[in-house]
């Protein structure tokens, strides 16, 4: 499917859902509201699923999106851009921390290059839909055109739309790139007005002069491309990475297919911004799963109108912020469909 028809065939969630799943919060054994978040994931899921009870995600998929990075060259990440390729490897094979919780959850993990820049070894657990081999670096020229940013969009979109033909019921954002976080500081500082220093994190273990580094690389590309917040597909051609732009699809995807879909660090964040600028319902099917130690993370969940579900000082990206959140996630949706009300069950309203 297109990005523009996707786009079109993105919803707005139930509202009459909703109140279904807030009234039935109200009418079962427990205090008002003394479920907390657990309540507000389940009764989004109603809306998002147009029903009350909502179904308890069963089939849960980690679309993992791959990609390396022009501004790389630099300095902005202390690890050799060779990892990037080394850690999809790893993925696919099963030895990295997202391998581990997609099997402790029972989440299926689809790794996708969609922008690696090294020469990848054909292995049966990675999915080549490269648009190309890494961005350009932001701080000279452009990342992508916009036509390399619609066709990673795309992948994204693909993805989605297969992953929920073949039974997924609940998406979860998962990535690779070293160097990632400069183009989701880039984009969320746009997207959200927020201070570029507000916004630019460690990453993957930068030190201070680094870190100062990074922003100032940061705001040159952003006054270089007279980037705004008015054209998105402009912005994340400019300043964005493949694999932004391929989450953003599958963020869209899911939306259009109205599953919900589970975001995890600052490069989902980044993502899931870029895909509500494009389409504002998309909102409605975003679940923020982890708050993170970047602090883009907060920016963007705030101006997504989110509140993470899990806050455990997790900085690996990957997925597995949204991973760890997938079972409160299940319990939410099955606490309105399998707990009591206090007339099933004779107990006294207080």
């Amino acid at each position: 499917m297109t990005l523009d028809a996707t786009i079109d065939a993105i919803a707005i969630i139930s509202g009459e859902a909703l109140d279904a799943a807030e009234e039935r919060q109200n009418s079962l054994t427990k205090p008002p509201g003394s479920l907390g978040q657990l309540e507000v994931v389940g009764n989004k899921l109603c809306a998002i699923a147009g029903t009350c009870p909502p179904p308890v995600p069963a089939k849960p998929l980690i679309g993992l999106f791959a990609g390396d990075h022009g501004v790389w060259a630099q300095g902005v990440s202390p690890w050799p851009q060779e990892v990037t390729v080394q850690m999809a490897l790893n993925i696919a094979s099963g030895g990295a921390a997202i391998s581990v919780l997609g099997r402790q959850l029972g989440a299926q993990v689809w790794v996708t290059n969609v922008g690696i820049a090294s020469d990848v070894p054909e292995h049966p657990g990675i999915r080549q839909k490269l648009v190309r081999r890494g961005t350009r670096d932001f701080s000279v020229e452009p990342a992508m055109t916009r036509e390399e940013a619609v066709a990673a969009l795309e992948v994204g979109i693909a993805t989605a739309n297969e992953a929920v033909d073949g039974g997924a019921d609940c998406l979860l954002t998962g990535e690779m790139g070293i160097g990632n976080t400069t183009p989701a500081s880039a984009l969320i500082a746009v997207l959200t007005g927020a201070s570029i220093d507000a916004v630019t994190g460690r990453g993957a273990g930068a030190d201070d002069a680094m870190l100062a580094h990074k922003v100032a690389v940061i705001e040159q590309a952003i006054a270089l491309h007279g980037v705004d917040r008015s054209d998105p597909l402009g912005l994340l051609a400019a300043v964005g990475g493949l694999e932004h732009a391929a989450l953003a699809g599958f963020i869209l995807g899911g939306a259009a297919r109205g599953v919900p879909v589970i975001v995890d660090g600052v490069i989902a964040a980044s993502a899931a911004l870029v895909a509500v600028a494009l389409a504002p319902n998309a909102a409605g099917y975003l679940i923020s799963g982890h708050a993170g130690m970047e602090p883009g993370i907060t920016e963007a969940v705030s101006a997504l109108g989110l509140r993470p579900l899990l806050d455990l000082d997790l900085r690996l990206g990957e997925g597995s912020g949204a991973a760890m959140a997938l079972p409160i996630v299940q319990a939410g949706a099955r606490v309105l469909g399998e707990m009591a009300t206090f007339d099933d069950a004779g107990v006294a309203r207080g």
